[in-house]
């Protein structure tokens, strides 16, 4: 457990985390030797002069503070070590995930990752506050004691010893049997987790087809089955639970027997027994706890385990002497890229030369964002070559080629916060002249106008309060503050009504302007803003030209500009 913790947390925390099991482990030696001195106190107490027992009782009385300074030392810096820890655990997560490729977060690890985040961390930092110094204290202070025992009287420290490959025996079969069930729990949680989001994200198609009064079947089963999983987990538990406390009362009436015994027979002072039962039963209470504390530490080891994998998920790789491109053109070189079984890029080759537009063109799922992503380099290709400004983007740091590239999405997300705030994402440390400016050529002030309380308006939990084209347009105003010489547009226009449209296609004009730029478009009337026009299909490119000479072939572009202008032209 603590070796694993130590992996989890890394060098940086390592050294604080040692020094604070020394230190408990230390106080639980120490409380341990404490109880040696009750010997000579009950001796005293049993014996001719009573009085005799007041320098022992001294020394117990300052041994206990002793204990007790080491106590409070060793809780404190536990939960120092805890919260600088969580803190920390924080950072390295959210850093790690910052790195890792776009195309890990897959739609089963978003419950997943939700739950580590939020209480999987909680949990496994508490242990440091909270558990370590229980359970090095059940362990350390009992072993002690039975080394005490052992040093007062040899027949009675090896009839206490008998408990410790016992307690050690019943704690590693319960967790062994509880394994599996703890894996298919957090498995369960982590599904009933992601039902949950569904559910929620679900509500406007549950609403619009009347059945908000209905109970969504899915997230009752996967509550259920955590139900029946957590029952299982209980019962699979009360064996080891009843064994442990079946040993610790046993092994204590076989004490007292024993002690008895060679009382009886004159092996033994009477002070003798009592001391060595008074610290008999003080090693029963932490023993007992080791029940409790298995599961609580199970739990934070699963998630511990969970966290390791995550960290150890390689991000991808960063140049050992990483080029700064000095153009701002792009180049595809016979690129392939897959997802899983399906191939989404297939040999593309196309270059577009510094200050030009480059419209890509093509049917649902024929790969078009997926050359962007290529791009931004949110993932890494399987063969061939994409460049920046002559450079091959995996010989650029990250941070260098982010800093070249404004992306615009098509679904924008806007964290819970100002609208100000969101749009100096682009550029943090832009004065605020720049941003309101970038606001202004993105037509983002008619909106701030409008809204209650201007630039301290809340957007809300990923932009909620605002709509689709005042989201569009806080993404255009973020791009235009970052200033970056190329841009990147995904069909920035397919869901927005008439004014926001005209609108963003007024901000988008300025973001272009005298920039590299490659567009993803779904409307057609924006492609006649490009240079040069790319249609693909199956992630292979079908035709390329300008748009005036696609039309001229009559080829798939040609059909498709037909199809999508129908409905314009119509009206």
């Amino acid at each position: 457990m603590i070796r694993m913790l130590l992996r989890v947390l890394g060098d940086e925390y390592a050294k604080p985390m040692r020094r604070t099991v020394a230190l408990m482990s230390t106080t639980a030696v120490a409380e341990g030797l404490s109880y040696a001195l009750i010997v000579p106190v009950l001796r005293a107490l049993f014996g001719d002069t009573p009085s005799d027992a007041w320098p022992w009782l001294i020394g117990f009385g300052a041994a206990v503070a002793v204990y007790a300074v080491l106590r409070y030392m060793s809780d404190l810096s536990g939960f120092h070590v805890g919260t600088d820890l969580l803190r920390g655990m924080y950072h390295r997560v959210g850093d790690h995930l910052a790195k890792l490729p776009i195309g890990w977060y897959s739609a089963g690890r978003l419950g997943e990752v939700s739950v580590l985040a939020s209480r999987g961390i909680l949990q496994a930092m508490s242990v440091i506050a909270h558990l370590l110094t229980p359970l090095i204290s059940a362990c350390v202070t009992p072993l002690t004691i039975v080394v005490v025992m052992l040093a007062f009287n040899w027949q009675m420290g090896l009839a206490a010893l008998i408990a410790v490959p016992l307690v050690a025996a019943i704690q590693i079969w319960t967790g062994r049997s509880m394994a599996a069930r703890d894996e298919e729990r957090a498995e369960l949680d982590h599904e009933a987790s992601s039902r949950v989001i569904e559910y929620l994200q679900a509500q406007p198609v549950l609403r619009a087809g009347g059945r908000t009064g209905e109970r969504f079947q899915l997230l009752d089963d996967s509550l259920r089955d955590v139900q029946r999983a957590s029952r299982r987990s209980t019962l699979t538990a009360l064996p080891g639970a009843l064994g442990l406390t079946l040993t610790v009362q046993t092994v204590f009436t076989g004490l007292l027997a024993l002690g008895a015994y060679l009382a009886l027979g004159n092996h033994i002072g009477v002070a003798e027994v009592l001391t060595i039962l008074v610290l008999a039963a003080r090693c029963a209470d932490p023993l007992l706890s080791l029940s409790d504390m298995g599961g609580k530490l199970r739990g934070a080891r699963s998630v511990l385990t969970r966290l390791d994998a995550v960290l150890r998920t390689e991000p991808l790789p960063e140049a050992a002497e990483p080029i700064q491109p000095v153009r701002h053109d792009l180049e595809f070189e016979s690129v392939a890229f897959r997802h899983g079984d399906r191939t989404v890029i297939d040999n593309v080759s196309l270059s577009v030369p510094e200050g030009q537009r480059l419209a890509v063109v093509g049917p649902s799922g024929s790969g078009k964002s997926t050359l962007l992503q290529l791009l931004a380099r949110f993932y890494d290709v399987d063969a061939g070559v994409v460049r920046v400004g002559g450079v091959d983007v995996r010989a650029i740091n990250t941070e260098v080629l982010m800093s070249q590239i404004a992306i615009v999405f098509q679904n924008v997300y806007l964290f819970d916060g100002t609208i100000e705030d969101n749009i100096r994402l682009g550029r943090p440390d832009a004065d605020e002249a720049d941003v309101r400016a970038a606001a202004t050529a993105a037509r983002l002030d008619e909106v701030i106008e409008r809204l209650p309380g201007g630039w301290a308006a809340n957007v809300g939990e990923g932009g909620a309060l605002l709509s689709g084209g005042e989201r569009q347009r806080v993404s255009i105003a973020r791009a235009l503050l970052k200033n970056a010489p190329i841009v990147l547009l995904d069909e920035v226009t397919s869901a927005l009504d008439p004014v926001n449209e005209a609108a963003v296609h007024e901000g988008i004009e300025r973001l272009m302007a005298g920039r590299t730029v490659v567009m993803v478009a779904h409307r057609m009337r924006t492609v006649r803003r490009a240079d040069r026009v790319v249609f693909l299909d199956g992630g292979r490119i079908v035709e390329e030209g300008s748009h005036d000479d696609l039309l001229r072939r009559g080829g798939r572009y040609a059909d498709f500009w037909h199809i999508s202008m129908a409905p314009a032209v119509s009206e």
